[in-house]
């Protein structure tokens, strides 16, 4: 137990070190970076949590998670990626995660990505879920039922912004995806989507602009 908890602390500060050697826009971007991918591999043989759903360990994966790596990039990043001028007009503040728990087997996720639009100022884009999971106390069902759109600081001007708008989404579009939480400790939390994608977040204690 203590050489695994040695070697999650080398392979966490790696892992941290490697994310942020890349930068933000190959780390959030399509751009899968090898060293990475390896060092979450070896992370995940050592999982001290291997069922994160169990009712005593949602404790250690509700709260709020900072994005800070995706292999094939996210929904988001993908589309602006096919932007050639998206880095010279648009600039990612921040991406993370809110997991708030909502019942038996049944979490609440909002997803939130923080966009500077410079001239037209800050706008928060959020897509809002649903997990759910029977048995299996490792994988869960997700799927989204609104969206949010709304602008932080208008034309660059703190105090100006506006009203949240949410959109909601018809329960008959409503698909769902599988989501397993393949690694998970106090700070360091990895995802896979049902087509490979890995997702690295870090805990955010206090979630600053």
């Amino acid at each position: 137990m203590v050489s695994d908890d040695a070697a999650r602390f080398t392979l966490s500060s790696e892992l941290l070190r490697q994310v942020e050697a890349l930068g933000q826009k190959q780390a959030l971007f399509p751009s899968p970076a090898g060293a990475v991918d390896e060092i979450v591999q070896q992370l995940e043989d050592i999982n001290p949590i291997p069922c994160p759903l169990q009712s005593n360990h949602l404790s250690s994966l509700l709260g709020t998670w900072q994005l800070i790596y995706a292999s094939r990039g996210t929904s988001v990043t993908r589309t602006l990626a096919s932007y050639s001028t998206f880095w010279e007009v648009v600039k990612i503040k921040q991406i993370w995660q809110t997991l708030v728990t909502s019942g038996v087997h049944r979490i609440l996720a909002s997803n939130n990505i923080l966009l500077d639009f410079s001239l037209l100022g800050e706008w928060q884009l959020g897509a809002n879920g649903v997990w759910t999971w029977g048995e299996d106390q490792l994988s869960a069902k997700v799927s989204f039922n609104s969206f949010s759109l709304q602008a932080r600081e208008l034309f660059s001007l703190p105090s100006w912004s506006l009203p949240e708008l949410k959109i909601p989404v018809l329960e008959f579009f409503q698909n769902e995806a599988l989501w397993t939480t393949s690694y998970l400790d106090q700070n360091i939390r990895v995802g896979r989507g049902a087509t490979g994608n890995l997702f690295v977040f870090r805990r955010k204690w206090e979630l600053t602009k």
